[in-house]
């Protein structure tokens, strides 16, 4: 009656089990503990050696840039930090094996090479020398780059032309400027009467104007070639929409042109302003300096004070000036031009 009941309800007696059928063990009493999940440091793949984890995922990447860094160590860096350091001592040039005692000085050096009226002219020149060069950089380079993006004809040899000052050596094209500005020289042939008197590179109001126009001229290709890329990168839907909006050329240049070149504007202005901190070549061959310290420059002050001088102490102290007041200006000019 049992089993009939049993079979009715659906259920299965309690009892022996089904012939043929053995019980089966009860896993969840007697399975080991799974094991705990090995903890790794962040960042560390498996298999990964001591070294790779030092030099990185590319070790060869070091081996490929060893000699540039060792490089700018020797020359750049292991130089700086001497050049710090003998413009906070008594520092002079001594005979080969010879050892004499280089006392701290402190201030000292900056001190007396701030009030000399050489320096301050040096480095008020500096600043006028700026303040053309720089702006007429951007808006002569952009102007070029704009009128080339828009020619349709001779666009490789106008890239060309405008290129090759450059890259051709400043003795050179030094050697054209002094023939066209001296006295007799074929600027002042053709003004005539009108010619300055005294001549461009005697006139202590126009050398230096002079020089930055000069430089402005020869490294305008470079810049000149970082605004055509922007330029050519630039969506010319931009400019159809401005069109059609309305906007005439002046209106579409400001609204569309100028905002899309504007990290480039930030770099040209930063290479002027180191371009400009270097500058040495051009008055050191044209005037030397001159007339009457119109046309010097820090950088040359620095190579006369220490190498014609031999005061390399008040040198190091110039440019480290120099330095720290190249880094003021371009760190607030980059703030400036990419603010929001």
């Amino acid at each position: 009656m049992t089993s009939l009941r049993d079979s009715r309800d659906g259920t299965k007696p309690a009892g022996d089990p089904p012939r043929g059928r053995h019980p089966r063990p009860s896993t969840h009493q007697h399975a080991p503990p799974a094991a705990a999940p090995e903890r790794r440091s962040p960042g560390r793949r498996p298999g990964t050696s001591r070294l790779e984890r030092r030099l990185g995922n590319s070790p060869l990447g070091l081996v490929l840039t060893a000699p540039y860094t060792a490089y700018v160590l020797v020359v750049f860096i292991i130089p700086f930090g001497v050049g710090v350091w003998m413009a906070f001592h008594d520092y002079f040039f001594t005979a080969p094996g010879v050892s004499v005692p280089h006392p701290f000085v402190g201030f000292d050096n900056f001190t007396e090479v701030l009030g000399e009226e050489r320096t301050r002219r040096a480095f008020a020149n500096l600043g006028l020398f700026m303040a053309i060069n720089i702006p007429l950089t951007v808006v002569l380079a952009l102007t070029l780059a704009s009128a080339l993006n828009a020619a349709t004809h001779w666009r490789g040899f106008f890239r060309v032309a405008y290129y090759v000052p450059y890259v051709t050596a400043s003795v050179a094209t030094l050697a054209v400027w002094l023939f066209l500005f001296n006295g007799s020289g074929a600027v002042n042939n053709v003004l005539g009467p009108w010619a300055p008197d005294p001549s461009w590179l005697a006139n202590k109001h126009l050398v230096m104007p002079l020089i930055a126009v000069y430089v402005t001229w020869k490294q305008l290709g470079f810049y000149v070639l970082l605004y055509l890329a922007a330029l050519q990168n630039v969506p010319k839907e931009l400019h159809e929409a401005a069109v059609t909006d309305g906007a005439g050329r002046w209106q579409a240049f400001r609204a569309v042109t100028l905002p899309a070149v504007r990290p480039v504007t930030s770099l040209v202005i930063l290479l002027s302003i180191i371009t400009a901190g270097q500058i040495f070549t051009e008055p050191f061959l044209l005037t030397g300096g001159g007339p009457s310290g119109a046309s010097l420059t820090p950088a040359l002050l620095v190579y006369q004070r220490g190498i014609e001088q031999g005061e390399p102490d008040a040198a190091a102290a110039i440019g480290l000036i120099l330095v720290t007041g190249v880094l003021i200006i371009a760190t607030v000019a980059r703030r400036v031009m990419e603010r929001d």
